[in-house]
């Protein structure tokens, strides 16, 4: 299932993009005690790499690209499963919807793609939602709540992804102030400390990030 995927972007925020064996090295760590096959931590593997990507100034493009090449890495690791290639599944996902109508590409989707629990479906899935969203962070939220299916994982990874490129600025403010029960303070102190924890593992520290 794709608990590993949903869950993984702080080690993407954490983990500087190279080296990329590093990175996936941490992520199949984190899979270890409940998504240990190889299908999970390619899946893992792939959204950690993209929101890696992001963070380090990548656009939504070269960050799906480094995505297909992590989840290579990924399916090498854990107990081996069957299943469809979460590399291939992702490269062909974001060529079946690339430069379709929102309402086409949501079709595509759900008829060929799929959105339930496999993380064979809903791992591409989001990469096809940010492709038809192109990159945007909202546009990826509400594509994904009309997909239907496991539409809060999908866009949890879409979103996520498409955040970590974009940025917080282009947030939509007025629908960041509609958010109950989350203190905005608290979620930017957590960032910070993961971005402080990647930017010492790159011999850097958050200052010099800053500048």
């Amino acid at each position: 299932t794709n608990g590993a995927a949903m869950r993984i972007a702080p080690v993407g925020i954490m983990m500087p993009p190279e080296p990329l064996d590093g990175l996936v090295a941490k992520v199949a760590e984190t899979c270890r005690a409940t998504h240990n096959t190889s299908i999970a931590i390619a899946s893992a593997a792939a959204v950690a790499a993209a929101v890696s990507c992001g963070v380090a100034g990548g656009d939504w493009r070269a960050a799906s690209d480094r995505a297909v090449v992590a989840a290579r890495h990924g399916a090498e690791l854990g107990h081996w499963t069957t299943g469809g290639d979460i590399a291939a599944r992702i490269d062909w996902a974001r060529g079946l919807v690339r430069g379709k109508a929102v309402t086409d590409g949501i079709r595509l989707i759900v008829d060929l793609v799929g959105t339930g629990v496999a993380s064979q479906e809903s791992v591409p899935a989001a990469f096809a939602v940010l492709e038809i969203a192109g990159g945007d962070p909202w546009r990826a939220a509400v594509i994904t709540a009309n997909l239907g299916g496991d539409t809060d994982t999908i866009g949890a990874i879409a979103a996520g992804i498409a955040g970590a490129c974009a940025g917080f600025r282009r947030l939509p403010r007025e629908h960041v102030a509609r958010l109950k029960g989350l203190d905005m303070g608290e979620v930017r102190g957590l960032a910070a400390d993961l971005v402080a924890a990647r930017m010492a593992k790159s011999g850097r520290s958050a200052k010099d990030a800053a500048t």
